[in-house]
C-alpha cells in the first residue's frame, strides 16, 4: 500500500481537510496530522482541545474492501487496536473504554472520530480522526479526566516517534482488516483489551439514576450488553448502542 505522509501546520480539522482532499491515483492512504487544530472534532458535538505544538492529531484516509456497512465496527476496534498497541511502547495500563477512547487507568488519553462513507451497501472510504494527548499538562476545557503520556511517563515525548508508531500499527490493522477471516481475532482482542471488562461499575443512562452493572460482551455491531442486578435477586442483559450510555467513573 502506498502511503503518503502530510504535515501542517495549522488547519481548522484533519478531517475536514481529508473531507476536501483529492488522492493521487497511486495513493492508497493519506495521513495528515497538524501541530494546531483550530476546529479540531469530537464526537457529535463535542470539540477537542489540544494545546498548539503539545500533541499528535491527525486523520487517515484509506478506502476499505469487503466491509458490509452493517460489519463497519469491525474498523473502530481495529483502531483502537492499534493507537492501544501503539501507546503500550509507552506505558502500561492502556485499555479501550468503549467504543473507542483510549485510557489509561481512569483517564483519557486519546479520542477518535470515524467518518465512513458508504456505497452499495458496503463502507468505500474512510476517514478516522485520532487525537492523542501527549506532551500537554494543563487542561482547560470541561473533559472531566484527560491525561498525556508526559504527565504518565514524567518526561516528553517525541511527537514525530510516536506518529510512526502509529502508522506502522495502523497500516498493520488496515491490512488484515481486507481478510474477514481475521476479524474474530480483531474482534477478541478487542473485548480483552476493554477498559471495565471486569468487576462491577457504574453507570447511568439519559433517563436513569446512576445503576451498578457488569460489563458482558461488545456484539459486532458495537452495542455494549451489560449484566444488570434485577429486584428478584437475577440478573439481566440490556444492549445500549453508542451515546445511550454514561460510565461514572
Amino acid at each position: 500500500m502506498n502511503i503518503r505522509h502530510i504535515h501542517l501546520d495549522k488547519v481548522d480539522s484533519t478531517n475536514n481537510y481529508l473531507q476536501c482532499y483529492k488522492q493521487a491515483p497511486d495513493e492508497d492512504i493519506t495521513f495528515v496530522w497538524t501541530d494546531a487544530q483550530e476546529a479540531g472534532r469530537g464526537c457529535d458535538t463535542n470539540s477537542w482541545e489540544s494545546e498548539e505544538g503539545k500533541n499528535l492529531t491527525f486523520s487517515i484516509l484509506f478506502h476499505p474492501k469487503h466491509i458490509p456497512a452493517s460489519k463497519q465496527f469491525i474498523i473502530s476496534m481495529a483502531n483502537a487496536l492499534a493507537l492501544k498497541e501503539a501507546l503500550e511502547q509507552y506505558t502500561d495500563d492502556i485499555t479501550v473504554k468503549w467504543p473507542n477512547d483510549i485510557y489509561w487507568k481512569d483517564f483519557k488519553m486519546a479520542g477518535t472520530l470515524i467518518e465512513p462513507s458508504l456505497r452499495k451497501g458496503m463502507v468505500a472510504d474512510c476517514i478516522i480522526g485520532t487525537g492523542i494527548n501527549v506532551n500537554q499538562t494543563a487542561f482547560h476545557s470541561d473533559a472531566p479526566n484527560p491525561v498525556s503520556l508526559k504527565e504518565v511517563c514524567g518526561h516528553g515525548v517525541g511527537r514525530e516517534e510516536l506518529a510512526s508508531i502509529v502508522t506502522e500499527k495502523l497500516l498493520y490493522y488496515i491490512s488484515i482488516l481486507e481478510v474477514p477471516d481475521t476479524w474474530p481475532s480483531i474482534r477478541e482482542s478487542y473485548r480483552k483489551a476493554l477498559y471495565r471488562k471486569e468487576g462491577v461499575h457504574c453507570y447511568q443512562t439519559a433517563s436513569e439514576e446512576p445503576f451498578k452493572a457488569t460489563m458482558h460482551t461488545v456484539e459486532d455491531n458495537g452495542n455494549l450488553v451489560l449484566e444488570i442486578p434485577t429486584s428478584d435477586g437475577k440478573t439481566e442483559l440490556r444492549k445500549f448502542a453508542f451515546k445511550e450510555l454514561k460510565y461514572i467513573i
